[in-house]
């Protein structure tokens, strides 16, 4: 039973909100347009989840392995680091994980694509081997992209565009170019996450050698940055609703803003990494609320 405690902890399931956030937001416009299948969302969270799982894993083993997990860490303390779980252990469940977000994606592919034409097939399994291929290399290997400022580009991609877009396809096998906005908001509040995480490990990871956006340009540019990205997200969240709203009610969504502009006010106020710790909590769920109410007031 402890040793089941650990893996939980190792998950890190308070990750998977934020994760699902584009599920649930491709799904809820997907309904919007008259297409919904409950088998096809069951299997995209499903998909989701163990790709979040799996990213998890190998970000504490590559973490633990490069140094940038060490005593001055602000953050939760990872397994592999403080030897709860052994390398090989990790190695281990990073393999499982791997091969079962591979099974899962090809369900989620045979199932949401059936009918559809082969490239279309191709296509979204490419994505999905990419999917896991970013996940691994996010910290793993010998020049994980995590380490040289990109992360926040693979969070924007897969948490946003590839998620929302995929997602949405999935349930109508229709491409809809409006639909990029909204993925783009999501895709900006999930990076928005990863900043603030960076944010509140600069001093660990600026010792380590991890090359983050925040140790690169400084704390003060990434509060910066943090702004840039929730206005932009909101704004973009905003011109979908005008471009596609059928009445009032579709704005509804507008009554989330004073979470997310409360939160830049306490992030430029943050005077110690640590203060970063609670509202990087209240940003991923704010997120996922934001999913769930923005997609529900677009079916109202």
């Amino acid at each position: 039973m402890h040793k089941v405690k650990i893996w939980l902890k190792a998950f890190r399931l308070r990750t998977l909100p934020l994760a699902f956030s584009c599920t649930v937001t491709g799904t809820f416009l997907a309904a919007a347009d008259g297409d919904f299948r409950w088998h096809i969302l069951a299997l995209t969270l499903l998909t989701t989840l163990l790709l979040q799982i799996l990213s998890n894993l190998a970000n504490d083993y590559g973490d633990a392995v490069s140094g940038a997990d060490n005593t001055s860490r602000v953050g939760p303390k990872r397994v592999t680091h403080t030897g709860m779980v052994t390398r090989s252990e990790m190695k281990t469940m990073i393999i499982i994980f791997s091969t079962a977000a591979f099974i899962s994606g090809i369900a989620l592919i045979t199932t949401g694509l059936w009918g559809a034409p082969l490239f279309d097939k191709l296509l979204f399994a490419g994505f999905g081997v990419l999917a896991v291929i970013a996940a691994l290399r996010y910290t793993l290997g010998k020049n994980p992209y995590g380490y040289r400022g990109f992360g926040d580009i693979y969070v924007f991609i897969f948490f946003g565009l590839l998620g929302v877009v995929g997602s949405y396809y999935m349930q109508t096998q229709v491409f809809s170019p409006l639909i990029l906005l909204p993925a783009t908001s999501t895709g900006l509040f999930s990076t928005g996450v990863l900043n603030l995480n960076n944010l509140r490990d600069e001093e660990s990871d600026r010792e380590s050698g991890k090359r983050t956006i925040v140790v690169i340009f400084g704390a003060r540019f990434a509060k910066r940055y943090h702004t840039f990205l929730i206005i932009t997200g909101l704004v973009t969240a905003l011109l979908y609703t005008v471009f596609s709203a059928s009445g009032w009610y579709n704005f509804l969504w507008l009554l989330v803003l004073p979470v997310f502009l409360g939160g830049i006010v306490r992030v430029w106020r943050a005077g110690e990494p640590a203060a970063l710790i609670s509202e990087l909590q209240r940003l991923a769920m704010a997120t996922f609320l934001f999913s769930v109410f923005f997609g529900i007031t677009q079916i109202l």
